[in-house]
């Protein structure tokens, strides 16, 4: 991914661990059974995912809270308004089993990029972002539909 500062685009990759961990516990009943063996029930299938999904998702309120102080005025108020909506919409939706549960966060980071992109297209996010942020949200819902899906 050309123009991603090394570190952005290796520690995000490294954040894909647990999405892709997940979906393979669940098309994987032996890869699913060692992990419960190994790591516990709660660090396979799609416990793993959406504890995990749930925890990016208000990370990535920080994130974008951190954007939101490169402005000032309305703006910054509309920013800081917008950035909290990720941690909110997995606090909020993240309950009432795995199946709901994933697509609320399939949701949830979709309209993510959206706030991404607002973000970026304000001038606020680096150039890369968007480069960045494309790649690892399709990766997610990718994985994410593994437990609605299958």
């Amino acid at each position: 991914m050309s123009g991603i500062p090394k570190s952005p685009l290796i520690l995000g990759l490294a954040g894909l661990i647990p999405f892709i961990w997940g979906a393979l516990t669940l098309i994987n009943g032996d890869l699913h059974d060692w992990g419960t063996r190994t790591f516990g029930a709660r660090f396979v299938g799609p416990y793993v995912q959406l504890f995990y999904g749930s925890v990016i998702l208000s990370f990535m309120s920080g994130i974008l809270w951190g954007f939101a102080t490169k402005t000032s005025g309305g703006k910054a108020t509309t920013c800081y308004v917008l950035s909290v909506l990720p941690a909110l919409w997995a606090f909020f939706t993240t309950g009432g089993g795995p199946v709901s549960a994933a697509i609320n966060l399939i949701v949830g980071f979709a309209a993510l990029l959206l706030l991404d992109a607002v973000f970026w297209y304000w001038g606020l996010a680096p150039r890369w972002w968007m480069k960045l942020r494309i790649l690892l949200t399709a990766i997610v819902v990718l994985c994410l539909s593994v437990g609605v899906y299958l």
